[in-house]
């Protein structure tokens, strides 16, 4: 473990109001990201994406203070960075701006599939930069920086995926950063922890949504016939193609593996149905009530 700071904490004591953001990738959580950090009121936010358009408009908003470019305001300006890219995008935008990390300088992300990402993260980054990953379990349907909204934060769960590597002064700053941002509460996995669950608890509802609305029973009548419990299975059904399509590729195997323990529970419900056991389908239902109740 690299050696700790001092007890005052990983900033010198320095409140939010004193520290500088960076903010890369302004889409739904990046643009959330942005809009809460004017809430709070942080002494500066800097913005990257790599459509220019998004960052100027962003700028305009005054959710960002400026763009981070060549001639520009630098990376190295913040004290905080927050990476808002696909899983392989990180590793490739970190390679090629290395040089702008410094140490003191605390990275962090909000990566759906962890994998090698905070080892290797680390890795690339100076002496004194610290990568602490983590997982804000906040967002909402559609995407984009025109659906990013600072309360998808509140009274969520932010997901910590901390090494040995990490400094416990690190965890403690991240640790009040999710409070300040409305979060109810914070919880440190593993990366492989964090990959399994998620495939279980996101991925496969994204699945389960996009198969509902893709059935050959989808009809011009479908929308006549929809009450709540349509409407809430499918809700996120409508997600952004190419970012979900590279999370459930990174996180294959475990995605696999949910589907394939979806699966089972379908063929229980095809062999009551089909053996008409009024039995076995109260005993699914029955199975499924307390769970659900413990969940919230």
């Amino acid at each position: 473990m690299e050696k700790e700071r001092g007890a005052e904490g990983f900033f010198g004591g320095r409140p939010l109001e004193d520290l500088a953001f960076a903010i890369v990738g302004l889409g739904l959580i990046g643009g959330s990201y942005a809009k809460a950090l004017r809430n709070l009121r942080v002494r500066r936010v800097l913005g990257a994406d790599i459509s220019h358009g998004i960052a100027r408009a962003c700028r305009n908003a005054n959710l960002i203070d400026d763009i981070i470019e060549p001639g520009g305001p630098s990376l190295s300006e913040a004290d905080v960075v927050l990476f808002c890219l696909y899983p392989s995008a990180v590793e490739a935008y970190i390679r090629e701006h290395g040089s702008e990390f410094r140490p003191g300088m605390l990275v962090t992300d909000a990566t759906g599939v962890k994998g090698k990402l905070p080892e290797t993260i680390q890795s690339l980054l100076p002496a004194g930069c610290e990568f602490l990953s983590g997982h804000p379990m906040a967002g909402r349907q559609g995407s984009g920086l025109g659906m990013s909204d600072a309360a998808i934060f509140q009274g969520a769960s932010y997901i910590l995926v901390p090494t040995e590597r990490n400094t416990a002064v690190a965890r403690a700053w991240m640790e009040q950063f999710a409070r300040a941002l409305g979060c109810a509460r914070t919880v440190a996995v593993t990366a492989a922890e964090h990959d399994r669950i998620i495939a279980y608890t996101s991925d496969l509802p994204h699945i389960t949504a996009v198969s509902l609305v893709n059935s050959s029973s989808y009809s011009e009548n479908t929308k006549y016939f929809i009450a709540g419990g349509f409407r809430d299975a499918t809700r996120v059904a409508d997600i952004n193609p190419e970012l979900w399509s590279d999370l459930f590729l990174a996180n294959g195997e475990n995605v696999l593996a949910e589907i394939e323990k979806l699966q089972k529970q379908l063929d229980r419900w095809h062999r009551a149905v089909a053996d008409k056991d009024r039995g076995a389908l109260q005993d699914i239902l029955r199975e499924a009530g307390p769970r659900r109740r413990q969940l919230y």
